[in-house]
């Protein structure tokens, strides 16, 4: 099978989580998660700069094959969704430069494709990437956790090929 290098990402714009996998078909491995982080006294326009920055570091060190992300929905604060799609598309903006194709799971989806049940808890759907991934806690921050269960979705969604 082709193992394929996945980024995973949790959008947002005071915390975006990130989690670099590679996907065999079978196995997960995981090379790297965290967040970037923007200051809340920052100026919003300095904001998205720094995910830009941060972003094309992340592509640089470990040229993921494609991205995965959760599709954006709004709850009731429009002000913060507004601030959230304008920070996923800066974040967007570094794979469509690079021609990497960029896959997008509803949180339903990703509940099924970790767990196994769509209306899953936050905390199963973190215990059950951390024992897929086989690591010895679950990651820190919960965006990280959050962006490598996307990375996992993707992974099980997948079509896989030949060598």
């Amino acid at each position: 099978m082709k193992k394929i290098r996945i980024l995973g990402i949790d959008p947002g714009y005071a915390i975006v989580g990130f989690g670099v996998l590679d996907y065999d078909g079978v196995n997960f491995c995981p090379l790297s998660y965290g967040a970037i982080t923007t200051e809340a006294d920052t100026p919003f326009p300095q904001r998205l700069k720094m995910i830009h920055l941060d972003m094309e570091q992340l592509f640089t060190k470990f040229q993921p094959d494609c991205v995965a992300m959760e599709k954006l929905y709004f709850t009731n604060n429009q002000k913060t969704g507004i601030n959230v799609a304008q920070a996923r598309g800066v974040t967007l903006l570094t794979p469509a430069m690079r021609g990497t194709p960029i896959f997008e799971y509803t949180p339903l989806q990703v509940k099924s494709a970790v767990t196994g049940y769509g209306k899953a808890e936050k905390m199963q759907v973190m215990e059950m990437t951390r024992q897929i991934l086989g690591l010895s806690r679950i990651p820190k921050p919960d965006d990280a956790a959050d962006a490598l269960a996307v990375a996992v979705c993707h992974g099980h969604c997948v079509r896989w090929e030949s060598n």
